[in-house]
């Protein structure tokens, strides 16, 4: 059986936009025979990495000098084949999603190598992550408002040597939902979303017609930005 845990960063934790995403991605996972642990990082204590001497390389390869809510993560992700970050756009992450992306640092090894150019490395023999997932939301229109978290995500796991198996992407989320529960359009997104999840555990890999039906537009550019612009009297 794969096992997952997905850390859901977005401050409104389980009542915003990218809970509505996730949910339905997790439930598709599930369904295809997946476990997954879901983890909220706004419930978490994190600080901020502040270990400028590598003490998790260089003095105690593997162990975090901070003791705090991560050490629990730790062991949960040592024993997950996949990792499922997920997030909003903000500019770019909410802080505490970008803390526990840094404090990943005591699950790789002490040891850089040279891949296509950059330096890179990988997961400790003891880590069983072999996949990184994306799922996020935002506000904007368009796709590319998610190209930087985007770029983080697939960093994370070229440096940790593992694969970077796609981002579920869903621009202008907010016209999903209408006074708490999915529109005909948002019905359609979520189904696609509970798609990808199983497609994910079952075939290994989401299908990029499956994720195109998740971020297609549910509006026009202007129409949106026509929205956005009322608000402000313009």
């Amino acid at each position: 059986m794969t096992k997952a845990v997905a850390i859901n960063g977005s401050p409104r934790k389980g009542e915003g936009n990218t809970a509505a995403l996730l949910t339905p991605f997790v439930e598709g996972m599930t369904d295809g025979g997946s476990s997954v642990d879901l983890l909220y990082a706004g419930d978490l204590k994190v600080r901020p990495c502040t270990c400028s001497e590598m003490y998790c390389w260089y003095k105690k390869p593997g162990e975090c000098c901070i003791k705090d809510d991560m050490e629990p993560v730790y062991t949960k992700l040592r024993g997950a084949d996949v990792l499922i970050l997920a997030t909003p756009v903000y500019i770019p992450l909410p802080g505490v999603m970008q803390n526990v992306i840094n404090r990943l640092c005591p699950l790789l090894e002490p040891l850089l190598e040279t891949r296509g150019g950059r330096t890179r490395g990988r997961f400790r023999e003891d880590v069983a992550i072999r996949r990184i997932v994306l799922v996020s939301t935002c506000g904007w229109w368009e796709k590319a408002n998610f190209d930087t978290v985007v770029r983080i995500v697939k960093e994370v796991a070229e440096d940790a040597s593992v694969e970077f198996a796609g981002a579920v992407l869903r621009p202008h989320a907010f016209l999903m939902m209408h006074d708490g529960q999915p529109t005909e359009d948002g019905k359609a997104v979520l189904d696609a979303v509970k798609r990808a999840g199983l497609e994910l555990v079952r075939d290994g890999a989401m299908k990029q017609e499956t994720l195109d039906a998740v971020g297609r537009p549910l509006i026009s550019e202007h129409e949106l930005r026509g929205m956005y612009n009322s608000f402000l009297g313009k």
